[in-house]
């Protein structure tokens, strides 16, 4: 039981033996809240060096572009070497203290009006490259432990001690940062305070409860997913290890099928194939980009020439935002193995253009004389933050494992579509920046409101239902038009690959 919310938290399913690995990982997962992605400490430092360090919009904007730059092109590979090492929970460690160091570095380096930025740049590229091996890493460890089967209510569990962590550490270094006004840069002593809690409770997890061929997305449980399931034999075999043949011309390693009986990997080639995990990667990388810079800009709204109050406020921002993505991961995790995947994503992807449409009519009456109640409705926004981002947070990590069961390749799957995220999150972030600053906050939410309906719309129309139990249904459209895609990109590969083969 973490803070008496044993009876709040959705009950794993799986074999009861693991229970104190299943224990440890929640743990993990709440000191991991502030340290898994680094963006809650991007914003809270964009926040710092705007107010405290005279930094531009547009200098922060670069930091945050160079970040998710670097996050973009480490997430893959990060990904990849998941589904290879079965030294999870230490690559895990290692990049929560990297981390942490380098969070740390940021408000020790840092200095007024960005005179050190290059210096300041190379930080941001560095953080961003280790914090790409920290959400496949714990998601692998994740289906390790519990399996496919128990993802649904584990992933639920993990994101929810993740958000709790980071409204208590967030609002720990926001009150922090009210009492000690002038001295910001001391709010960041929470992150290693977290990362120590990360790094005691991961090295409970002993490596016999990880089952590396699960945590690939090797074994398929549902015959809905895979034609086949893992015989004991396969887990052993050697042959179920991913290999690094990339599946240009050769069918080696491919998944198995017909009357093999040894589950294998698939190749990276055929996994980016699927025309579903391409869609899925558009739809991802474009709420990203219309959502990843809201919540810096409703902070640097509050906190500019607000003083120690303002930063108390942006501070209130995350905390508010975390706790309502509490509630929104334990729903996912309850009701997304019941109403399926795609009614609650699409609930998170539509209440981001409402967001923006609230946000920016109430800074079109916002004066100089329009007092705190304003300034709390702003706040009060954030709600929509919770329930939209807590929503996304839960199902991509639930739908991701849809996609990729069955393939051996559950990490690398997951390192794209995180770095889809990344990328999107960057473009976001300094195009979020460049708006406020060139033409204002308010014309900035409604652009951003624009942006945010094209992913909404692309998975309302194009993307199926993803739960292996709901997604064969005959009356899916989704479902016939993407097969019907399949067969078109499969015959157009086969075409490219048939030439190919002859020349080696």
């Amino acid at each position: 039981m973490v803070f008496g919310l044993g009876n709040f938290l959705p009950k794993p399913s799986g074999e009861e033996t693991k229970l104190e690995a299943r224990s440890s990982l929640r743990w993990a997962a709440l000191f991991l809240g502030e340290l898994r992605d680094g963006l809650t400490m991007i914003n809270m430092q964009s926040a710092f060096l705007i107010v405290s360090k005279n930094y531009t919009e547009k200098q922060a904007g670069i930091l945050f572009f160079v970040f998710g730059m670097s996050q973009f092109l480490f997430q893959t590979p990060a990904g990849y070497l998941y589904d290879y090492t079965e030294q999870k929970v230490l690559w895990l460690s290692l990049a929560a203290i990297a981390t942490s160091l380098l969070t740390i570095c940021t408000a020790v380096f840092a200095k007024e009006y960005g005179a050190n930025i290059g210096w300041m740049i190379l930080i941001k590229f560095l953080q961003g490259a280790v914090t790409s091996f920290i959400p496949p890493g714990l998601n692998s460890i994740t289906q390790g432990i519990v399996g496919a089967p128990g993802m649904t209510s584990q992933v639920s569990i993990n994101e929810m001690m993740n958000h709790l962590g980071t409204a208590i550490i967030v609002s720990t270094g926001a009150v922090l940062g009210y009492f000690i006004y002038q001295n910001l840069g001391w709010i960041f002593i929470v992150s290693p305070i977290a990362c120590v809690g990360v790094v005691y409770f991961l090295s409970r997890i002993s490596p016999q409860d990880i089952d590396h061929n699960e945590a690939r997305g090797l074994v398929a449980n549902d015959k809905t997913m895979m034609e086949y399931n893992a015989s004991p034999a396969s887990i052993a075999d050697d042959s179920s290890m991913p290999s690094f043949n990339f599946g240009f011309y050769s069918t080696a390693g491919g998944s198995t099928t017909g009357m093999q009986t040894q589950p294998k990997a698939e190749t990276p080639w055929k996994v980016l194939r699927d025309p579903i995990l391409l869609t899925f990667l558009a739809i991802v990388f474009l709420f990203h980009t219309a959502n990843g810079t809201i919540l810096p800009l409703v902070m640097q709204t509050l906190a500019i020439g607000s003083g120690r109050i303002g930063i108390l406020l942006s501070g209130l921002c995350i905390f508010v935002a975390q706790i309502f993505m509490v509630m929104s991961a334990k729903i996912c995790g309850e009701y997304s193995g019941v109403f399926g995947r795609k009614t609650l994503f699409l609930i998170g992807l539509f209440i981001v253009p409402v967001r923006c449409l609230i946000l920016g009519s109430l800074l079109h009456f916002r004066t100089a004389n329009s007092g705190p109640f304003l300034e709390f409705l702003i706040l009060a926004t954030q709600v929509f933050d919770g329930i939209g981002a807590g929503t996304f947070g839960t199902m991509y990590i639930l739908v991701t494992s849809d996609i990729s069961g069955g393939t051996g390749r559950f990490s690398m799957t997951l390192g794209m579509t995180t770095a889809a995220m990344s990328i999107g999150g960057t473009v976001s972030g300094y195009l979020g920046e460049a708006l406020a600053q060139d033409i204002g906050y308010k014309q900035a939410f409604f652009i951003l409101m624009v942006m945010s309906l094209v992913p909404a719309l692309l998975y309302l129309f194009f993307m199926p239902e993803t739960l292996p139990a709901l997604q064969l249904k005959p009356d899916d459209k989704s479902v016939r038009r993407m097969e019907s895609v399949r067969e078109d990109v499969e015959e157009l590969f086969e075409r490219v690959d048939g030439p190919y083969r002859e020349l080696v």
